[in-house]
Formats: structure tokens, sequence, C-alpha cells
């Protein structure tokens, strides 16, 4: 799943934060054995996953969450709390790096990015002139990233990410782009 040498680029961006849990759950995954899972997750799956896109890919991930007002409780501000692209070679994730590492590809400034068409597809264009072609990208509200990324079996067990993924694009609760989906038949 993850390079030999994987690349982490712009550690110190206050992004970071949310994706080093996430890089520590992947190695979890990949030193355990095959009846190791993680919130849902196996490492076939994920292995199996990666090694189905191009050979040089990228994948994005863009989560909001909205803000509460103090002053009078109203809902006044979507913030990007986590965003994220990791560059995948041959089936192996070989860097990570947050949307900060992006601001000099013409993109906003994090601060700035809005979850809307108009900035998915400028974070897109930027990952594509930066990194690689973006193969996938998620775009969603807290909410629904923690709830696909933490969803388990009511055993504790392995649960179809991919397909939980689908439903929530089916019901308006998250956006997928990108060059595979067009190849996508849930």
């Amino acid at each position: 799943m993850l390079a030999e040498e994987l690349l982490v680029i712009d550690a110190y961006s206050p992004l970071w934060s949310a994706v080093q849990p996430l890089l520590a759950a992947t190695l979890q995954l990949e030193q355990n054995d095959d009846t190791y899972s993680w919130h849902g997750w196996h490492k076939m799956q994920l292995t199996t996953f990666l090694e189905g896109l191009p050979l040089h890919c990228a994948l994005v991930v863009g989560v909001w969450e909205t803000t509460q007002n103090e002053d009078d409780h109203s809902w006044n501000h979507e913030m990007l709390v986590i965003g994220f692209v990791c560059e995948v070679l041959e089936g192996e994730i070989h860097s990570v790096r947050t949307f900060a590492a992006l601001s000099a590809a013409s993109l906003p400034p994090v601060e700035e990015l809005e979850p809307g068409f108009e900035h998915a597809r400028e974070i897109m264009h930027a990952v594509k002139e930066t990194v690689a072609p973006v193969a996938w990208a998620l775009f969603t509200d807290k909410k629904t990233w923690d709830e696909w990324l933490l969803t388990t079996t009511d055993s504790g067990g392995v649960v179809d990410k991919g397909k939980l993924l689908v439903s929530f694009a089916h019901q308006g609760r998250c956006v997928l782009m990108g060059s595979q989906t067009t190849h996508h038949h849930p």
C-alpha cells in the first residue's frame, strides 16, 4: 500500500493533523496480517483498490465542516478541515501532501476554499498540474466523512467502503469526481 520511501510534503501545514492519524492507520493495516481490520477497513480491500488505479495518478480528499456563529447560533461558515492528495504510483502511495502544498499552483489559499464545484475543479486542476491526473476525488462534509471512515459491521468487521461511498454519493451526501468515476459501476 505504502511505498518503502513515502514522501510527506508540507507536514507543518495545519491540515496535516487530520492526515497523520490516517497515515498511522494505514501503516497498522499494512503491518498486520490479513485478519486485522481498522474501523471496517481491511488491507486486501485497500490493496485491491490501489492496484486497480492507473499506473500514475492522484487521490484527492476535501472535507468541510460548518461552523456555528457564537452570537446567534446560526450556521455560517464552511471551513476546510481535511484536504490532502495521495500520489499513487504502480499501486503504492508514494507521496502525501495537504492542499496547502497546492497554493503555488494558482489555487486560492486553504482558508478560502469552499465546498462547491468551482473550487473542486480548481483543486483537481492544481493536482493534475503539480502531482498527477486525478483518478478519484472525494468532496464531502465532516459528518459523512466520519461515518464513511469509521463504519464497521455489528461485529466490528470489514465493510465494503466503496459500496458505502457510492450510496452516500447517490444520497447527495458527497461528490465523487475524477477519471475513474466513469469506469465505476456500482
